[in-house]
This record gives C-alpha cells, structure tokens and sequence, in this order.
C-alpha cells in the first residue's frame, strides 16, 4: 500500500529530473514516476505518438484527457511505499495552457502533497538553451513566457490542491548559484525534508 505519494511540479527546464536523481540518493526508498513517460507509452500504443510535443499538440483533448487519467489510476494501482509523481502543474500548448493535474487525475493519484518548484526565468532559459532538440521542436522562449508559464502553473497548482484537499509547498530558488548544482542539491535535501515530515505526521517510521 503507497504509504505517500508527492507530486512535484515545475515547467520545462526547470531541472527537475536532475533534482529528482538527487532526492533518489538521499532518499532511495522514493519511486520516481515521470508522469509523461506514462503517458507517452500510452499514446505511442493507441495513436502511433512519438514524442510528448506530438502528443500534445495532435491528440484531441478527450483523449489526451484520458491519457491523464489512466497514467494517474496506473500510479495509484502502485504498492511502492514512497511515490514522487514528476510532472508538471500547466502544461503550454498551441491553443493555450491546459492543467496538467485537472480535478479526476489529482483525485485518482490520491496526492498528500503537490510541491511548486520556481527558478529565475534567466536560469530556466539558460537549460533550455542547451537543450538543442527541444529548441528545435518548440522554439526558444523569452524570459517573459517563462515568467507567465511560472505564474499559471502556480494558479494551477493552487487549484488542485485545493481539489485534492493535500498539502501545496512552493520552493523557490531565485538566487544566484554559487557552485554548480547547488539549487538541484539544495531541492533535493528540502524535498526530502518534506517527504519524512508527512510520513511522521501520518506515523509511519522511516
């Protein structure tokens, strides 16, 4: 039976896959589960789908609706002891944000916690600009979508916490970096704070 599960949410380039490698070191008992990889298997099964940025951009949203819902019901089926739920809480497409936690999925992961990670739009920028694939794919945005991206997903993320009745953790890390990886170390050390927190408030022994 899944003892936690902690959905953290960032927009693209954030560094959150290098932060969630991080909280696996301190913590290794955690499951990481990349919510769009669920996704992505799905649709590449039932639509021929390649890649995320197809995914988003050709599915109708019925179907990408239940492409949500089946990766959130596929999670919740887990017995892992610790689940981290990778994804992200607005999702930017052609016509416009779309939640990426709407109101069934938030309910059928079950979430105690949803943690909001938020950088200095410069830093995202910076990731991104070496991302040479995903620039071509999307294009590079300015410093300006970067900072609105940040401000939906907050809203976003404030909506299904309040759907889900969990707790809603904002992070940020808007200071310069002094070594590198000190905001991914630095996250990962807070995240893995959290996570023994809610276990003691739920009395399981870590």
């Amino acid at each position: 039976m899944v003892k936690a599960v902690v959905a953290v949410v960032a927009v693209p380039g954030a560094g959150k896959t290098t932060i969630l490698k991080k909280l696996k070191e301190i913590m290794p008992s955690v499951s990481v589960i990349n919510f769009g990889d669920l996704m992505l298997e799905e649709a590449s099964k039932y639509f021929g789908v390649t890649d995320r940025d197809e995914m988003r951009k050709r599915l109708a949203l019925d179907d990408y609706r239940k492409l949500q819902l089946r990766a959130a019901e596929n999670i919740a089926s887990r017995n892992d002891d610790i689940i981290v739920v990778d994804t992200h809480a607005a999702i930017s497409t052609p016509y416009g944000y779309y939640p990426g936690l709407p109101p069934e999925v938030i309910r059928a992961l079950n979430a105690d916690l949803i943690v909001l990670l938020e950088f200095r739009p410069e830093d995202i920028l910076a990731r991104r600009e070496t991302d040479q694939e995903a620039v071509r794919k999307r294009g590079l945005e300015s410093i300006e979508t970067i900072e609105e991206h940040q401000n939906i997903s907050k809203m976003f993320a404030v909506a299904a916490a309040n759907e889900a009745k969990c707790y809603l953790k904002i992070l940020r890390y808007y200071y310069p970096q002094q070594y590198p990886f000190q905001h991914a170390i630095e996250c990962a050390k807070e995240l893995a704070n959290l996570i023994k927190l809610l276990l003691q408030q739920k009395g399981v022994v870590i």
